[in-house]
Order: C-alpha cells, then sequence, then structure tokens
C-alpha cells in the first residue's frame, strides 16, 4: 500500500473528521433527527470517513435541556440508541468537550463505557492550564485526544508559541490550526502550519486543520495545510456550520487521492438530506456578511445577528464594523 500511496500521490497518515453535526449543530441548536443522524453516521462510513464528531459533551448545568436538541450534550446512551452500538468500528466517534462548559469529569466516562473513540478539547489561548487538565483527565480515561485552540488568528505570537509548547507536553495526539474567524488567507496558514510543526515533530504529535468560510478559503486553507504535512482534516457535508460554515466534505474528498475515499455517496446525502435541510429554511455559509467579518478578524456573531434580522443594508453593516476598530 504504501508503493500505491507513493505512486497515486496520497498520504496514508490523513484522517478526515466530519464535523457536520457539532458545527451545524449551531446552526440549528442541534435539533438533527435521528434519521438525519443514522443516514449521516452510515454515509460516512460507505464514503470512508475516518472520524465522526457527533456534537459536544456541554453541561446540563450550564445548557437547559429544553433548548437544544440532544446532539449538544452527546450522552452515550443518546448515541447508542441512534446507530447502535458501533461493535466493528467501521468508523471512529468523536465529540467535542469546550473549555469552561463541560462537567467533563461526570459526563465523560471512561472510553471502556461509552461509544466515543476521541474528545476534542476546545480552548482559547488564555485557557490552555484548564485544557491541560481535561486533555490528561480524557487520555487517563483511555480515549484520543485532540487540542483545538480556536480563534488564533487573534492571539498573539507568543503567546501562541508559548501555549503550544504546554500542548506539546501533555498527552494530547494532535493539535489543532483553528481558524474560527475564517480570517486567514494561505499564505498565513502556511506561516502557521511551520510554527506549529516545529512543536508536533519536537513532542510526537499531529496536526490537524479546522477552518470557516468567511472568504471562501476554508477549502485552500485546508488543503494548503494538507500540503505543509497536516494530517488532520475536518469538514462538513455541504459546508453546514456555523456562520459561514466549513471546508465542504465534497471538495475535500474531491480533491484527496487516497482511493479509500469515496465522493458519490456524500453527494448522495447531500442531494436527499443537506438540500432540503436549506430549503427548510435553515441559513449557513458564505455571504457578504460574513465576508466582511472575516477580513476584519472579528467573531461571526454579528454577521449571525445580520442575517438573522433579514438585513441587506451591507454598507451599514460595514459602517458599524469599521466603527469598532
Amino acid at each position: 500500500m504504501k508503493e500505491v500511496a507513493k505512486l497515486l500521490g496520497f498520504r496514508e497518515s490523513i484522517k478526515v473528521v466530519d464535523a457536520t453535526l457539532r458545527d451545524g449543530g449551531l446552526v440549528n441548536d442541534f435539533y438533527f433527527t435521528d434519521e438525519f443522524v443514522k443516514k449521516l453516521y452510515e454515509t460516512n462510513i460507505k464514503a470512508g470517513v475516518d472520524y465522526m464528531e457527533l456534537g459536544y459533551k456541554a453541561s446540563k448545568e450550564l445548557f437547559d435541556v429544553d433548548k437544544f436538541g440532544k446532539w449538544k450534550f452527546c450522552d452515550d446512551e443518546a448515541i447508542l440508541d441512534v446507530i447502535g452500538d458501533n461493535s466493528e468500528k467501521k468508523i471512529k466517534l468523536a465529540a467535542m468537550a469546550d473549555v469552561g462548559r463541560c462537567d467533563y469529569k461526570n459526563d465523560i466516562k471512561n472510553r471502556t463505557e461509552s461509544p466515543l473513540d476521541l474528545i476534542r478539547v476546545a480552548c482559547y489561548v488564555h485557557q490552555i492550564p484548564a485544557a491541560i487538565d481535561m486533555i490528561e483527565d480524557a487520555k487517563n480515561k483511555g480515549y484520543e485526544v485532540s487540542c483545538n485552540i480556536m480563534a488564533i488568528s487573534t492571539a498573539q505570537d507568543a503567546d501562541v508559541k508559548a501555549a503550544l509548547d504546554m500542548i506539546g507536553q501533555s498527552p494530547a495526539d494532535c493539535i489543532y490550526i483553528v481558524d474560527s474567524f475564517g480570517s486567514l488567507y494561505p499564505e498565513q496558514m502556511a506561516r502557521i502550519v511551520d510554527v506549529y510543526m516545529n512543536t508536533a515533530e519536537k513532542y510526537g504529535k499531529k496536526l490537524g486543520i479546522h477552518a470557516h468560510d468567511n472568504q471562501k478559503l476554508a477549502f485552500a486553507n485546508t488543503i494548503e495545510a494538507v500540503g505543509d504535512g497536516v494530517d488532520w482534516l475536518d469538514a462538513t457535508y455541504a459546508s453546514m456550520g456555523r456562520g459561514a460554515g466549513n471546508c465542504s466534505m465534497e471538495n475535500l474528498l474531491g480533491f484527496l487521492r487516497n482511493p479509500k475515499y469515496n465522493l458519490y455517496p456524500v453527494i448522495k446525502f447531500i442531494e436527499e438530506e443537506m438540500v432540503p435541510l436549506k430549503e427548510s429554511g435553515l441559513q449557513w455559509g458564505y455571504d457578504i456578511q460574513y465576508l466582511m467579518t472575516g477580513i476584519f478578524n472579528q467573531h461571526p456573531r454579528t454577521a449571525i445577528a445580520f442575517t438573522k434580522d433579514k438585513r441587506k443594508d451591507y454598507t451599514e453593516y460595514y459602517k458599524e464594523l469599521t466603527a469598532q476598530e
């Protein structure tokens, strides 16, 4: 297989992570039907996707269970009810745990008691010490663990390097580059990967990328990262995700040359499930308001509000954003 990989130009070490339920859940408050989740699970298996992220491990003390769908909390029982016991392990299952928003010591059970395989710890640079505690807890429970440092486009270089060194010394398996605001360009991504790679090589870690599409660059930044040696690649079906969405699964699998990945099931799922989801009134994806928050390196919350209010006064919104500068 290694000789075939060399001839065809693909890396066997690459892992594709489907984040549709988790990032897409931010669009509809995680109210996906069981049928949708089951079909997505089966599609990921047919497509050869390596990991499926089911949602968050959010605290029920902090978040009202009556205001969110079950994938905000990813109870083990809810997972098993929908997809079965996953005993054949045709795909690995993941959930995200946000620093400060997760009762991880109680809600994340030992891996032997859970259908989950991977815990993705998400934090900001200033939360790294708390993230380390969560990483160690998950690793001690037997999980694969990633650390997703969010909004790195707003962090100081020295802070990022210090954070990377701390994570490097932790038992995390993978460190993620996260372009939360969709503000980065491929040439910036190349430089960032170089910084992260220094830590990855020093401590024996994998690198991952999670890109947002505010400037229509999520796919471009992802393939730039792949070319620079990043192995774990996040994508979502039809780019579904918060605001402008993410790198699309259909783009990514169309680009990867590894014959283990199959594009047809992805296209079929988009036709049968994602198109009707958009036609039902759910909104996500590139638009001018998201472009502007990306350009100005700002959180898209104001653009999301702009979209929700059905505003079309883009020039006025531009003035509002620049007034905050």
